[in-house]
């Protein structure tokens, strides 16, 4: 069985649920970030948040990186959305384009899709020769490898949606005139082919999961339970990282304590 296959995609959180989780994470991620980003008084400085979204087309990247950095200050992160390449990035190297955006020590960038690209789209549409994408897997845990080693918090999420949630998604935003416009003639074509975009997703998790850059597969079917099991997931990855870095992790008691006084 797969890893996409073995996700358990019936898990539920009602409003009542969603809404007391949503605002217990965002805070620990807002105190999070604040001490990453040497915003609370010492002046020192953590390591750099790199977070990374991928999956298939409407399933929830979106809202998910909504989420994440709505309630942070906008001087203090950015968000990249990463498409196809330009005539100019095409002559270099395929990770060449994303350096220019990782973050330094304090700073986050969230990227909606990223370097996979190259072992997932051009792997499947033939942008990529088969060397090409082989020769991907490498290139990018090499690069994930020396970002982390360097001084960046890694952070890979994976959102799943099964095909009939996908459609149903579609549906409403092609009926929606204010979503219309997410969605494309390309779109309802790559459906046909989702099933070779999970296979091409197997290769990838087997082949790029390593310990400085696990992949969180995240079970999307319902928009409320895979926001917050991203917002869990990622503080839990931050304060991971933290500590490999011998950076102080703040308590998350502090979170009470203000919230009561």
């Amino acid at each position: 069985m797969t890893i996409l296959d073995k996700l358990d995609m019936t898990q539920r959180l009602d409003r009542d649920q969603y809404t007391a989780q949503l605002e217990r994470e965002q805070r620990r991620l807002l105190q999070l970030r604040l001490h990453l980003g040497g915003h609370m008084g010492t002046g020192e400085v953590g390591p750099g948040l790199l977070v990374v979204f991928e999956g298939p087309d409407a399933s929830g990247k979106g809202g998910a990186i909504k989420v994440v950095v709505g309630h942070l200050d906008p001087r203090h992160y950015k968000v990249l959305n990463c498409g196809v390449p330009t005539a100019v990035e095409k002559r270099h190297h395929f990770l060449w384009r994303f350096y220019p955006d990782i973050p330094g020590l304090g700073g986050m960038s969230v990227f909606d899709r990223s370097w996979y690209g190259r072992v997932l789209v051009e792997r499947i549409e033939g942008y990529a020769t088969d060397a090409e994408w082989r020769r991907g897997y490498k290139a990018i845990v090499d690069f994930e490898r020396s970002l982390v080693l360097e001084g960046v918090i890694l952070v890979k999420f994976w959102m799943q949606i099964s095909d009939e949630e996908q459609a149903r998604r579609f549906q409403a935003r092609a009926t929606d005139p204010l979503k219309r416009w997410k969605l494309t003639p390309e779109d309802w074509r790559n459906r046909d082919r989702n099933a070779d975009y999970a296979a091409a997703a197997e290769d990838m998790f087997a082949r790029t999961h390593h310990p400085h850059g696990p992949w969180d597969v995240i079970a999307a079917e319902q928009k409320r339970f895979g926001r917050v099991a991203v917002l869990e997931t990622l503080n839990n990855r931050i304060e991971a990282g933290m500590r490999r870095a011998g950076f102080p992790v703040p308590h998350i008691d502090d979170l009470i304590d203000d919230a009561d006084s």
